[in-house]
């Protein structure tokens, strides 16, 4: 056995006189036989020439099925990609990876010294690909696209090079090229757009041919492709005809979302700002459908900003669905598509999410986006735009859907600049694009429209549907609410002040709303109300981001029966609910009375989305619309912006929450719609001269901050090449440090590597295990595992420790050791995996995980 330098030189000087291994013999797959052992024993699979085919073919079904306009986007003979895309794997050093896999090292005298490891050092066969059809067609784009095929980065190197086995290894790779063309022509792509998602096509076209349908090699794979396209669920949704509205939904359309609907009439760019509630997502779903009913739309995907807003979306659009698509219609409900949906996915197993067909296939890792219906996070969708791994299998996924971008209001700078070339590529990919907003600025509506080709939107009236169907000029449709609320503001600057307030009201029946910046505060400010609240009789609560996945769905289960619409004990006492962020949205929330830290008027305002959210008849008398802020002299602010905002200074922009309160403390009401949009423009709008030298250099700082966010998001933006890890970029600019994850454990026996989890559960970390049991410890461990700032966090495990665990959380590989292990006392003190103690450092259901200085 050559070491690599050595075996690398070695097989070049032997390249010229080593024959290729025959075609017949060129191994693409390996195959797993039962033995009676966990694992099984490893046999040959299909040939190179076999899974082409096969990867061709499913490419051909793939294709037919899809929409006219969708199908469009492909050019003429796309199959090849797919029919091409592993040729490179007739190469040495793959066939001798392969036939050591089987137990036969160096069995045949053309594979005798090959190192398999060689290959890492050119990014595997896909380069190979690449090189040959790079000497073979003249198109730029067809050779990236096979060399892209597993989304990894591959070094460039001539294709009869003597690293791929030389000229006989290329001749043979040529023949096989020849064989499986057979008449077809080379694809002409033309551009970018094109050539990703003819990369999507050919990726989802490999998943499909590698599964295991076609696993034995002696079975006839021609009568399967079609089955095999059906099992993955590639099927067209059939939509019930003539639903109205109320049919779908029990209520009939207010007039917003008929304004809306009138304007949706077919594929363009649609957006719909309107308040808190008012029902922007039925009127989305409802569009969708007629766009779906008259075969103008191949699914639909959801995306939001958070996991949790995804995930409480997900119910409504998979009642949505029930609703529309036909009785026993295939894919019948939404794939929810984000890091942790497995884990929501594992709880919900037994009421047959599985069962629809495709359902388990697309629910694998990253093809979630590639169902008819999903729900997701945004940045899901932005991925497609983004220089990461498998890009391109999410423009394929949202090719010919509606795509709905909900509570696009909350991105920033950074974000924004992956928003606008999504919507361009949405575009681009024949996409209906339907943007909701309840407090989107001027000038990112102008911005987001004018990628879809409107230019020149003048108006600011609120609430408003701008409309850009394809190949018909812009509109902008005002729409007027029949109902108007106002609400009362009071800047406050003493919390005491806010907190006696608030209990004097909790006191009379009211159910009262506050809402801090960090989890930190909120924890403070739950601790200084509880004990007060509790002699007085009244329920205290605390909502934040540091509680474990099950006790934050318990909690929000208790909160939101108590806040929500069909609350039935609400008059019966008074109750102060204290969070974070967290509060603003997805959450059903009907609050009395609200106190809220200062932070940006856009946040602001859903914050107010949360008072008397619903008519309720059972409202206690003495209860007003009426929100308090918490925030400090506007003077002072203007003159130490940097300082005056606390702990809210960390996590908003300094100008931007001077703006706010330079605006807000000018109010004693502020009318709901008609201030929103007014307020939003003048807190962003620029202005040429500011008040105080602490607001121009904040100004400054922020400008600074906008220019490097932007440079760092234009970096991140697909040039279809050099894909990286999904882990490495992000879609969001990180704001200070990084998080990581936190394991709580009661108990943990290293000899016998067992543990037990907070609510008793005890999981033992053994090798042999089969993969359901896997799934449920790691399902388990996942629901007591949090994330939280590295400082607040205890070391980092052993390495030891680090791979006990690691067969059960997932990590990076350039996030080694992140994982953090710590036993939870009854009493709630904290201690690292020897029993050490770590002083400050608590977790209790009651307040979460809290780090003290």
């Amino acid at each position: 056995m050559f070491g690599p330098r050595q075996g690398a030189r070695q097989w070049k000087q032997e390249a010229a006189s080593r024959p290729a291994l025959p075609l017949e013999c060129c191994l693409a797959k390996t195959r797993r036989l039962p033995d009676g052992s966990a694992e099984g024993h490893t046999v040959e699979g299909r040939t190179v020439m076999d899974h082409s085919r096969i990867a061709g073919a499913v490419a051909d079904v793939l294709l037919a099925r899809l929409p006219d306009t969708v199908r469009a986007l492909f050019p003429a003979n796309a199959a090849v990609a797919p029919l091409l895309h592993d040729v490179g794997k007739v190469c040495p050093t793959f066939q001798e990876k392969l036939y050591r896999a089987v137990g036969k090292p160096s069995h045949r005298p053309e594979l005798l010294g090959i190192d398999p490891e060689l290959e890492k050092g050119w990014g595997g066969h896909a380069a190979v690909s690449y090189a040959v059809l790079q000497a073979l067609c003249a198109d730029q784009y067809l050779a990236k696209v096979v060399g892209l095929h597993h989304g990894r980065a591959i070094n460039h190197y001539s294709a009869c090079c003597g690293l791929f086995g030389g000229r006989r290894w290329e001749t043979a790779r040529e023949d096989l090229v020849t064989r499986l063309m057979e008449g077809r022509a080379w694809p002409v792509i033309n551009g970018a757009d094109q050539a990703l998602v003819l990369t999507g096509l050919t990726v989802t076209a490999d998943w499909i041919a590698s599964g295991d349908m076609f696993d034995d090699p002696e079975a006839d794979w021609r009568p399967l492709v079609e089955q095999a396209v059906d099992a993955a669920g590639f099927r067209p949704p059939r939509v019930r005809k003539r639903l109205g509205f109320g049919d779908i939904f029990p209520f009939a359309p207010n007039p917003v979302q008929q304004a809306f609907l009138e304007q949706v009439t077919g594929p363009g760019e649609y957006i719909l700002e309107a308040p808190m509630g008012l029902g922007k997502t039925e009127a989305a779903l409802y569009a969708a459908y007629r766009l779906l009913e008259k075969g103008q739309a191949g699914g639909v995907y959801f995306a939001l900003p958070t996991q949790l807003t995804s995930n409480k979306i997900h119910d409504r659009v998979n009642a949505f669905l029930e609703r529309i698509l036909e009785n026993g219609a295939e894919a019948g409900r939404a794939v929810l598509t984000h890091g942790n949906a497995w884990l929501k996915r594992f709880l919900e197993q037994d009421m047959g999410e599985d069962a629809s067909p495709g359902g388990a296939w697309f629910e694998s890792g990253r093809r979630g986006i590639l169902a008819p219906f999903a729900v997701g996070t945004i940045d899901q969708a932005l991925m497609a735009v983004m220089r990461v791994r498998h890009a391109a299998v999410r423009a394929f996924g949202l090719a010919g859907k509606v795509v709905i971008l909900d509570e696009v209001h909350s991105y920033d700078a950074y974000t924004g600049v992956f928003l606008r070339e999504l919507v361009r590529l949405l575009h681009a990919l024949k996409c209906t694009t339907i943007i909701l907003s309840a407090t989107l600025t001027g000038e990112r509506r102008v911005e987001l429209a004018d990628v879809g080709g409107a230019h020149g939107l003048f108006c600011k009236e609120y609430p408003l549907v701008t409309a850009i169907p394809a190949y018909r000029k812009a509109i902008e449709i005002p729409c007027l609410l029949p109902v108007r609320h106002e609400v009362t503001i009071q800047m406050c600057r003493n919390d005491e002040d806010a907190l006696e307030e608030a209990l004097l009201r909790a006191e009379q029946g009211q159910q009262i709303l506050w809402i801090e910046n960090t989890v930190a505060e909120a924890q403070e400010r739950y601790r200084r109300c509880a004990a007060r609240a509790s002699a007085m009789h009244l329920e205290t609560g605390l909502l934040h981001s540091r509680f474990t996945p099950a006790d934050r769905e318990r909690n929000e289960g208790v909160w939101t029966s108590l806040y929500g619409a069909d609350a039935e004990s609400r008059g019966k006492t008074g109750r102060l609910l204290i969070g974070t962020q967290v509060l603003e949205q997805s959450l059903d929330i009907d609050a009395d009375f609200l106190v809220t830290r200062i932070c940006p008027t856009d946040m602001l305002f859903q914050r107010i989305g949360r008072l008397w959210r619903h008519a309720r008849p059972d409202r206690v008398p003495s209860a007003r619309r009426e929100a308090w802020v918490l925030a400090p002299d506007v003077e002072a602010a203007r003159h130490s912006p940097e300082t005056a905002f606390g702990k809210t200074g960390h996590v908003y922009s300094a100008y931007v929450l001077c703006r706010t309160l330079e605006v807000w403390a000018a109010r004693s009401r502020v009318a709901l719609p008609d201030d929103i949009r007014p307020l939003l423009e003048a807190t962003y709008c620029p202005r040429d001269v500011e008040p105080t030298p602490g607001m121009r250099e904040a100004w400054k700082q922020l400008q600074t901050k906008k220019r490097q966010m932007c440079g760092q998001a234009l970096q991140g933006l697909a040039d279809f090449g050099a894909p990286q890890p999904e882990e490495r970029v992000g879609t969001r600019l990180m704001q200070g440090q990084e998080e990581v994850k936190v394991l709580l454990l009661q108990s943990w026996d290293a000899a016998r590597k067992r543990c037990r989890l907070a609510d008793g559960t005890e999981c033992a970390l053994a090798s042999g295990q089969s993969k359901a049991e896997r799934t449920r410890i790691a399902a388990n461990l996942a629901l007591h595992t949090l994330r939280v700032p590295e400082s607040s966090a205890p070391h980092p495990l052993a390495p030891g420790f680090s791979r006990v665990f690691a067969p059960y959380v997932y990590e990076a590989r350039h996030d080694q050791n992140r994982l953090r292990v710590v036993l939870v006392g009854a009493d709630g003190s904290c201690a690292d995996v020897y029993g050490n103690a770590l002083p400050g450092l608590t977790y209790t259901r009651e307040l979460g995980y809290r780090k003290q200085a």
